[in-house]
């Protein structure tokens, strides 16, 4: 097997025990930062252990790292972040058939389940989706609490019901 990001593994190249060491080179990590709205992403790596568990199924498990910079959810500044994630996906055939009238019931282990078209699997992209599922969904960096101050908007501790009961408490008392 290569030692590049791999986009496309060919099923009949796979065999089972392959081991796997891929690394993003800078035009890959350039495209997938685009793909995440990413400022930047530094390195990407992740080493996979596959194994065939019977005829197009292939299950890949490893671990992922990453060091990148996301964007500030008040301010847009970059906020370093480091990803070290486990993750264990299982490669199967897309469902043929008419199923867009049949409702699916998903459980917890299903979640990591990557359809392919029967000929090759995607690890590349499924690697970036799982890098995309591990990324803080609201990053803040160090000057947003200012920022937000600044803005006029409250904290959560000051919007909550109870921080509005006990205004209007102290108001009322102010009163008599």
């Amino acid at each position: 097997m290569t030692d590049s990001f791999a986009h496309a593994l060919r099923l009949d190249q796979i065999r089972d025990g392959d081991r796997l060491d891929l690394n993003a080179d800078e035009a890959e990590r350039r495209v997938i930062a685009k793909r995440l709205g990413l400022p930047s992403l530094q390195c990407l790596e992740a080493h996979a252990a596959l194994s065939r568990t019977g005829g197009d199924i292939v299950r890949v498990q490893g671990r992922l790292q990453a060091a990148l910079d996301q964007a500030c959810v008040v301010t847009g500044e970059p906020v370093p972040a480091h990803v070290d994630e486990h993750f264990d996906l299982l490669f199967m055939p897309e469902p043929q058939g008419d199923s867009t009238e049949e409702e699916i019931e998903l459980g917890s282990a299903d979640c990591d389940i990557v359809f392919h078209d029967g000929a090759a699997i995607d690890l590349g992209g499924a690697i970036a989706d799982t890098l995309a599922l591990s990324l803080d969904p609201y990053p803040r960096s160090a000057g947003a609490d200012a920022a937000l101050k600044e803005a006029g908007i409250m904290t959560e501790d000051q919007a909550s019901p109870f921080a509005v009961l006990a205004q209007l408490k102290r108001s009322g008392n102010d009163k008599s």
